[in-house]
């Protein structure tokens, strides 16, 4: 596979790891993107580390206001961490 084929597989692959561990297995609960951001993104997301940045990002997640990031909203996620990380690089 691709690099590119590669990566898509790692996202899902990554999504699944964590959703569905308190709930629905196609969603991520709070708690659930808590952990995947602490164990996945730390590197570039340090200051998740509180309860009150996850619920901001899951606000900003949730379009359907379930309360809960399914497939879709956790890629808009990584399409935001993606551009921002792309732009951060880009000035230095």
């Amino acid at each position: 596979m691709s690099e590119l084929e590669n990566a898509v597989e790692a996202l899902i692959s990554v999504f699944h790891q964590y959703s569905g561990r308190e709930g629905d297995k196609h969603k991520l609960k709070k708690s659930e993107l808590k952990v995947l951001i602490s164990n996945e993104l730390s590197h570039f997301l340090e200051e998740v580390k509180e309860q009150e940045a996850v619920d901001k990002i899951m606000e900003t997640l949730d379009n359907d206001g379930d309360g809960e990031c399914d497939f879709q909203e956790f890629m808009t996620f990584v399409a935001m961490v993606t551009t921002a990380c792309h732009e951060f690089f880009e000035r230095e």
